[in-house]
């Protein structure tokens, strides 16, 4: 059903954005409208293509394939929001019949522009994003531990082997306590990648590799992706929890989207932090939601990812009302939660307003 809805807003930005590019006067000089509708059909074309034979598959072919698509879905986007701010403000050519046809190339050039710079940020490594947390309950012992976070990396065709080896090279210069990965790890799209495994071994700290599974761990089944983050050495935390030390436990839950989707019943959060012992208590949720529930739990701290701070803009206005729990640091009932904008990128290598992160986060008792 996502694929449907996706693919359908795909072909209609296009037919928007051809449409109104044919009425532009740079364009309708140089280019007949016939070379224009026929261009237009061959890159709907490529890009359905790109989603039936290049998308989850291997080989060069699939790898350009799925490239183009997501890149082309992520430019069609932008031209449409600047096409779209075009219309609004000359109500769709009645106010400004004479200049509204130039506007609308101007539109499409900013478009372009706001691609290539979201392009280029999505290029960039993530930024290491550093967290000085108070929390309840935590040992004096622990004080001054280093907690490094990664979400959302989508390990694929796209995101390989050399991207994922930089990146456990920024952990591991952190040094930190503990590691907590906090769901699509994996692309979903087929079973991972085997040489990503190896790398992915490399992350290490004296606390453990822990995880949690996001949305994209169900992809290909509700256990199809729990072993390859078994070998890959991290300890997955599917609602329960685990006393890493005594009085600093870590509780994590299965992807909140995925459970809804599938109709689970139950209550994993409670199931989760059911029968935990004293001290601070760090959940791990890939999405995040039931903050309130978790901060009543009695929860120190909460982690997530899933939203990637919109990615492109102005995603973002629309994800907030999903999940008003954006990015960054939030209080939540007296209980700091912390919302990824992600590692890697979905879909394409791009990224506006925002880069990539890495969560550094030192803990203190409160």
């Amino acid at each position: 059903m996502f694929r449907i809805i996706l693919l359908s807003a795909c072909t209609g930005m296009q037919i928007y954005v051809f449409w109104r590019a044919a009425s532009v006067p740079f364009l309708s000089r140089h280019i007949p409208r016939t070379y224009l509708i026929g261009s237009g059909v061959v890159f709907w074309a490529a890009f359905m293509l790109s989603w039936t034979l290049g998308h989850g598959n291997e080989g060069v072919t699939s790898l350009a394939l799925e490239t183009f698509g997501t890149h082309w879905m992520a430019l069609l986007f932008l031209c449409s929001v600047m096409l779209f701010a075009v219309d609004l403000l000359t109500g769709f050519g009645c106010l400004l019949p004479r200049q509204s046809p130039t506007l609308r190339g101007w539109a499409l050039v900013a478009g372009v522009l706001l691609s290539l710079f979201a392009l280029i940020q999505g290029l960039r490594p993530p930024v290491v994003q550093s967290y000085e947390v108070r929390i309840h309950g935590l040992p004096s012992e622990m004080d001054g531990r280093v907690i490094v976070a990664m979400s959302d990396l989508h390990l694929g065709s796209i995101l390989s082997e050399r991207w994922l080896a930089a990146r456990v090279s920024q952990v591991r210069e952190q040094r930190p306590d503990l590691v907590v990965l906090l769901g699509d790890i994996f692309e979903g799209h087929g079973q991972p990648e085997r040489k990503l495994l190896p790398v992915l071994h490399r992350l290490s700290a004296p606390l453990g590799v822990w995880a949690v599974r996001g949305n994209h761990e169900f992809h290909g089944g509700l256990a199809a992706n729990v072993s390859p983050m078994e070998e890959a050495g991290f300890q997955v935390l599917r609602n329960r929890w685990v006393a890493v030390r005594p009085g600093f436990i870590l509780a994590g839950v299965d992807d909140l989207t995925a459970l809804h989707r599938a109709g689970k019943k139950g209550d994993p959060v409670a199931q989760a932090l059911a029968g935990r012992p004293p001290g601070a208590t760090i959940f791990l949720s890939h999405t995040p939601w039931y903050a309130e529930k978790a901060a009543q739990a009695g929860v120190s701290l909460m982690l997530c990812g899933h939203t990637h701070g919109g990615q492109i803009w102005p995603l973002s206005y629309l994800i907030s009302q999903i999940y008003p729990l954006l990015e960054g640091r939030y209080e939540v009932s007296g209980m700091p939660v912390i919302v990824s904008r992600g590692t890697g990128t979905w879909g394409p290598r791009m990224r506006l307003w925002r880069p990539g992160e890495i969560l550094r986060i030192t803990i203190h008792p409160k």
